[in-house]
């Protein structure tokens, strides 16, 4: 926008024609550039946002099958959704563990319904399997700001709240890992260790683009080991420039929050896996991130959320029931929460939070034995992270 203060002149509440009046719109977005970034970073961050709106076409290499075109279609202005990546997985009897033979979804569980030639179909669920034994999930699309934080956290940090947490208490947070050991951050599971990884990572599988980071095309029915690109789809650039992009994203600035409602926020233990805030090192992106503290509201670790929460996925060392500790930055900015949206206020996220098994069993038991008053302080201070 430009301005910190948009003014504008309109007519009485909800437009029904009442007394003129003066409306003053604050700017408050979740695609802003950091502050303090030098001359050349503000254009490298300029060329990624370009690169984050762009929607690829068949020629560039998108597909043979796909979900989004564009990053921008699941992160609109950089927050959470509004796409969904959606989820078929056969599972064994108790609901959530997966089975070794998956039988028809040969391409796996991740539906991309879209597709472009030389695909003849996109990967859906197969109708002909019954819906028994087969669970259904969704993945909202998450926040995208703030991240370069992530990664200004040391590995040694991560590493050392899980060895705090495993000396006792009821929470068990564990540091997840990817294929190469390195420590993941990112993700829903904490799968992804680095945002350069996590951005060609999207790329490939939510848009088909392959790059020397993800250089096989995505599994899919037809067989099709490319697409009407020959080759890899994205040089390095592409890549490395869309993840300087989202590590250049600021933490949307926070107004308002209470003492009272922090106060109210540790004495219901939610600080215990979402941590206000996480010791960074001097090897952070950006100057302004190195040792200080990076206010995450999330350990990183991944922590066993029970049987309802289970979407029947494992990933790295991150089973069907763990989730990372979501980050409540920005949150605010989210209408639906929970990794499926399925929870429509923070209240009602809080309460899911009890499930069978689920590590926050006592936390929800904690929000709910407080006073009215002190509940609604909690709720106000999460509700303007």
């Amino acid at each position: 926008m430009g301005l910190s203060l948009a003014v504008a002149l309109g007519v009485g509440a909800c437009g029904d024609g009442g007394g003129g009046g003066l409306t003053v719109v604050r700017e408050d977005r979740p695609d802003l550039p950091l502050a303090g970034l030098t001359e050349a970073e503000r254009a490298r961050f300029d060329v990624g946002d370009a690169l984050f709106d762009r929607e690829f076409r068949p020629s560039q290499g998108l597909g043979p099958v796909y979900i989004r075109a564009a990053c921008s279609r699941c992160h609109v202005d950089d927050g959470r959704g509004p796409g969904a990546v959606e989820r078929a997985i056969r599972v064994s009897g108790d609901g959530f563990t997966p089975l070794d033979d998956q039988g028809p979804f040969r391409a796996g569980p991740v539906l991309r319904p879209q597709f472009v030639a030389p695909a003849t179909r996109g990967v859906t669920a197969p109708w002909s399997v019954p819906a028994e034994g087969v669970l259904r999930s969704a993945r909202i699309g998450p926040a995208v700001f703030g991240r370069g934080w992530f990664e200004a956290v040391p590995d040694a940090v991560i590493e050392a709240g899980a060895r705090a947490q495993a000396e006792g208490g009821v929470l068990r947070g564990r540091v997840n890992r990817d294929a190469t050991g390195r420590v993941g951050r990112f993700g829903l599971k904490a799968r992804v260790a680095t945002l350069e990884d996590f951005a060609a990572d999207a790329f490939r599988n939510d848009m088909g683009l392959t790059s020397r980071w993800q250089p096989t095309e995505v599994p899919n029915d037809d067989g099709l080991d490319d697409d009407a690109r020959p080759g890899l789809d994205l040089d390095d650039d592409t890549v490395r420039e869309t993840a300087f992009y989202v590590a250049a994203l600021a933490i949307p600035r926070r107004t308002g929050l209470s003492a009272e409602g922090a106060m109210r926020f540790a004495e219901a233990g939610c600080a215990g896996c979402h941590t206000p805030s996480l010791a960074t090192g001097p090897a952070a992106p950006f100057a302004g991130m190195a040792n200080t503290v990076a206010p995450l509201y999330s350990d990183l670790l991944v922590h066993d959320m029970g049987v309802g929460l289970a979407d029947g996925t494992r990933e790295g060392l991150a089973g069907p029931r763990d989730w990372r500790t979501a980050p409540l930055m920005g949150l605010r900015f989210f209408r639906t929460f929970l990794h499926d949206g399925r929870a429509r206020s923070v209240e009602e996220a809080i309460v899911m939070h009890r499930q069978e098994g689920s590590e926050a069993n006592a936390s929800v038991a904690a929000f709910e034995a407080l006073s009215a008053e002190a509940r609604a302080q909690l709720l106000g201070f999460v509700s303007r992270l």
